[in-house]
């Protein structure tokens, strides 16, 4: 992880690749949590039997838009601004899920400060995101996020 103590600090970490974080677990209780958030109860997240009938390897997938809404707080992990002060999702581009994230999958973020840039109101920062599928060639998901900190 890495400690920065206001959102100035990015600047330090431009270009660079920050340590990945922990490993996370995705069981089917948070997909079936997620599925219950979104209303969006499709089989093949809920559904273990007939997944264990259906899909290629027998087990639920997690919904690609969770994959995402974790994002943020694993990026809280890897790098910790003290005093933010306050700070908005500005979105996120060039979202790409490219792989489905099976029940019992261990997945972790890594993240690349891209820029940092002035605006009237405040600064976005930049952050290339990957997730990781342990033992999977290709990742779950890859983006870029932008945060607005205001001045």
């Amino acid at each position: 992880m890495i400690e920065l103590n206001t959102f100035k600090d990015y600047v330090n970490y431009i270009g660079k690749e920050v340590p990945p974080s922990d490993w996370h677990k995705v069981d089917q209780k948070q997909i079936n949590d997620f599925a219950d958030a979104t209303f969006d109860h499709h089989w093949y997240h809920v559904d273990v039997e007939r997944a264990r009938r259906e899909m290629p390897d027998g087990r639920t997938i997690a919904h690609g838009l969770f994959t995402l809404s974790l994002v943020p707080a694993m990026t809280e992990k890897i790098i910790h601004v003290k005093d933010k002060g306050q700070a908005r999702n500005y979105g996120f581009d060039r979202v790409r899920f490219t792989a489905p994230v099976q029940v019992d999958s261990r997945i972790r973020l890594h993240a690349k400060v891209v820029s940092m840039e002035a605006k009237k109101i405040g600064t976005v920062v930049r952050t290339a995101y990957l997730m990781e599928i342990e033992g999977s060639a290709r990742p779950a998901l890859s983006t870029e996020n932008a945060v607005m900190f205001l001045d």
